[in-house]
């Protein structure tokens, strides 16, 4: 058989076809189940070894042309279409701009930044952590003892894996583990916040499996309550930015701090799309139509959780604190049900999305809404 007067014609009718249906089926007819080529490599079977040597480096060498000349022309034919289809779908840049643009920054985006640049600019460094911790971390090292509530497989997402050291794994039930990673990391003096995910086996119109956690350390020497007290003052004043807020501080428990403190503010309900959204007040909460509601968890580090963090509790003392960025942009912004956070509705995104433009800052107020 003349194998190079077979090829030539291949690659001739290959070279002319012009479209890639045409070159599809030029591909089954020399290569496919039934195809010459593949039925010349079939023969290679019934011949003697001696003609085998000879025969079967030329059917294979013919293969393989067709092959290479299959793609280059598949390749060629491809481009061109492309760059046909790019000539033809062209935009008229002269074309006015949307009135609006048709994006926005979420207001958990929005309220983070907020944060940041409030806590920034009271000295605060911002600290990560992983969202999947291990237990040590997440709860022995914060002085939760193995019988406490908060380690209850009903309140808490674990792993069925234990890591290396032979902890069990999780999903952060909240930040502080950050505290506990930044005290050994970078020692003290200290003063960061750490904002992040966490989560939590809890749902309902203020609670969400994972919601998002500010929170705050500072570690120094002859650190005291009222250091807590004017931060506290100064960082809701400056995100509601209000002046006349009034806090109030009630005695609590909490296991990483001694004492414990929970912070309440005053709110009034406002109508809102179910007709009950909470919006801060100033003055408290004793007011005609004001009522309070509990924003953060604070306290003085307990000594055990400065231990653990590699420090001595003689020499350092410090104040921790911890807020739902969620119920804060809830309060501030109106919103009445945090599972709307969640659910994508870009009608809800529309309504209370910021402007890709608004940064937050401290001398132009920290929020404003699209």
């Amino acid at each position: 058989m003349d194998y190079a007067a077979t090829g030539q014609e291949a690659l001739s009718r290959i070279a002319g076809a012009d479209d890639l249906d045409t070159l599809e089926s030029l591909r089954v007819e020399f290569l496919g189940k039934q195809g010459s080529i593949s039925g010349l490599l079939k023969t290679l079977g019934k011949l003697d070894p001696e003609e085998r040597k000879v025969e079967g480096p030329r059917i294979h060498g013919l293969r393989e042309a067709v092959t290479e000349a299959l793609a280059a022309r598949k390749a060629a034919l491809e481009t061109a279409a492309l760059d046909a289809r790019l000539a033809s779908e062209t935009i008229d840049l002269s074309l006015p701009a949307p009135e609006a643009p048709r994006g926005s920054v979420h207001p958990i985006s929005q309220v983070m930044d907020e944060l940041a640049e409030v806590f920034a600019d009271m000295g605060f460094a911002v600290a990560t952590g992983p969202e999947i911790e291990d237990e040590w971390h997440n709860f022995t090292a914060l002085n939760m003892p193995e019988s406490h509530p908060a380690r209850a497989m009903h309140d808490t997402f674990y792993f069925p894996d234990r890591n290396d050291e032979g902890r069990e794994m999780l999903l952060r039930t909240h930040t502080s583990p950050v505290q506990i990673r930044s005290m050994i990391k970078q020692g003290a003096p200290i003063r960061v916040i750490a904002p992040g995910r966490v989560y939590r086996s809890d749902s309902d119109a203020t609670h969400t499996p994972m919601f998002h956690q500010i929170e705050g350390l500072v570690i120094d020497k002859g650190i005291h309550l009222g250091h807590l007290k004017w931060t506290l003052e100064t960082f809701l004043k400056a995100y509601f930015e209000r002046d006349d807020i009034v806090l109030r501080l009630r005695p609590s428990y909490f296991p990483f701090t001694e004492p414990s403190i929970e912070v309440d503010v005053g709110y009034s309900n406002e109508g809102g799309p179910n007709g009950s959204s909470r919006r801060v007040v100033g003055g408290s909460g004793d007011a005609p139509g004001h009522a309070w509601m509990e924003v953060l968890g604070s306290g003085m580090v307990n000594r055990h959780v400065i231990a653990a963090g590699g420090l001595d509790p003689d020499e350092w003392q410090g104040f921790a604190f911890g807020t739902g960025v969620d119920r804060l942009a809830m309060l501030k912004y109106g919103m009445d049900d945090l599972r709307a956070f969640f659910d994508g509705d870009v009608r809800w995104l529309s309504h209370y999305g910021f402007s890709a433009l608004d940064v937050p800052t401290l001398s132009g107020g920290v929020g404003t809404p699209a």
